[in-house]
């Protein structure tokens, strides 16, 4: 059989309709295997990561349903860093979205970071390549636009206005969906449910996959303005102890201010939400001009937002995202998290997904690499987040980043999670940070005055 994939007229597509052979035509292209299934894949939340599974599972030849519950196609998230860290570039160029944000206006994303030792300023190396780094541009400008690109490729079918209210399940599996729509309840089949849902993710909650929550000892407020102006036109993030705050240039000439306190402080803060705003970032060591430029948004934020991490997979199921795992605000890793997930499953399940392999053993391996890659990371951000000092071994690290630029660019390469924690902390990067200070206490030691020494 052959499918046909026709939308109606809200933009939607109807479930794939058959199409018979005529007699003696080839039937090369049937797939027996598909029968029963409405389509391979059926992913729920199409935003970041939905869209992108979405375009990269239908490349590899895998039919996809591209679920959202609003009917907005311009619907984009509202509450988020807007920052696309470096170690999701692969992502967007296999994606092939670099021209189009670029066109866009989406900024290169090179930063500085304040701490009590002094600016941290990555640089690239004496005739060496330039630091790596994605984009900065926020998500109103770039929701639309993958999930556009998605409704594009070929394979996929944008189902806008489809809420999930339930699973399929059959024979101790997940084996499909049900969705609320503007026509009424419906049912769509797949060997493979993927929630890109978001941290609250209601497909995690029909399969009964948990999460496990990490309290974050932190608030956060963010506004949008423009004509702002940065030192260097870059990022910038401050690390007070325990406070922290950043600001990042995006798309458009808007830039994108957050402050994130310690929870002690927010009795005080709420009592005059816009005051306590604008006080905090006045008083930051080389403070943006926030009086001087103008503010287009509201000042939003949460003061409950806890880390939470899933089991990224359960039979017949998946999650990518923030469904999986939701890191802490401040670090800017969830949009380059999501696209790596992403990618990760689409390589993992393709093949199984449309029935040529065994689908329990690649959601398996998907689930290796998702730990493997994220595990370390969620470890130290929970850590941090219980809104504590700089640890010992931070204090070396980053004092030492201060000061020399080759550290600098050792923090740089975790900032954008190139590497991990465990090549950030390796023992030759501490021995370096260690000759780095030990180097600069000598040199800040005056020398000794000889003229008062007796003969």
């Amino acid at each position: 059989m052959t499918t046909a994939h026709v939308p109606d007229s809200t933009g939607t597509a109807p479930l794939p309709r058959t199409a018979p052979h005529p007699e003696g035509s080839d039937q090369r292209m049937t797939r027996p295997e598909s029968a029963g299934y409405d389509y391979d894949v059926i992913i729920s939340g199409a935003s970041l990561a939905g869209s992108a599974a979405a375009i990269l599972l239908a490349r590899r030849g895998v039919r996809v349903a591209l679920l959202e519950r609003r009917s907005d196609p311009e619907a984009y998230k509202v509450l988020c860093t807007h920052s696309i860290t470096a170690n999701a570039y692969p992502v967007l160029d296999e994606l092939g979205l670099v021209p189009a944000l670029e066109k866009a206006g989406a900024v290169r994303n090179d930063a500085r970071w304040y701490t009590r030792w002094g600016w941290i300023e990555p640089r690239a190396a004496p005739a060496g390549p330039e630091l790596p780094y994605a984009y900065n541009i926020r998500r109103s400008t770039l929701d639309p636009l993958i999930r556009s690109r998605a409704a594009k490729t070929p394979g996929v079918d944008l189902l806008l206005g489809h809420q999930v209210t339930g699973l399929v399940r059959e024979a101790g599996r997940t084996a499909g969906v049900r969705a609320s729509t503007a026509q009424g309840e419906r049912e769509i089949r797949a060997r493979l449910v993927v929630g890109a849902d978001g941290k609250d993710s209601a497909v995690a909650k029909f399969a009964g996959v948990p999460a496990r929550l990490h309290e974050n000892a932190r608030f956060g407020y963010l506004a949008h303005f423009r004509n702002l102006p940065l030192h260097g036109g870059i990022g910038h993030t401050w690390f007070l102890e325990p406070d922290m705050a950043y600001a990042f240039p995006n798309d458009d000439g808007v830039t994108v201010i957050a402050v994130l306190p310690d929870k002690k402080r927010l009795p005080a803060f709420r009592e005059d939400l816009e005051g306590s705003f604008f006080e905090f970032v006045r008083a930051l060591p080389e403070a943006p001009p926030i009086d001087a430029a103008e503010r287009i948004t509201k000042i939003i934020g949460t003061v409950n937002y806890p880390l939470h991490s899933r089991k990224p997979t359960a039979p017949g199921v998946a999650f990518i995202g923030d469904a999986a795992l939701t890191g802490d605000p401040l670090w800017g890793v969830g949009c380059g998290w999501a696209l790596q997930s992403a990618q990760w499953l689409a390589e993992a399940v393709a093949s199984a997904a449309t029935g040529r392999g065994d689908l329990n053993r690649s959601l398996a391996l998907y689930a290796r690499t998702h730990r493997r890659r994220l595990r370390g990371h969620q470890y130290l951000a929970v850590d941090f987040a219980k809104a504590r000092p700089f640890n010992p071994l931070e204090r070396l690290v980053f004092s030492a980043a201060a000061r020399d630029e080759s550290v600098a660019r050792h923090v740089h390469l975790f900032a954008s999670r190139l590497i991990g924690p465990l090549r950030f902390l390796n023992p030759v990067a501490l021995a370096k940070a260690s000759a780095v200070n030990i180097k600069h206490r000598g040199a800040a030691v005056p020398p000794a005055d000889l003229s008062h020494t007796g003969s």
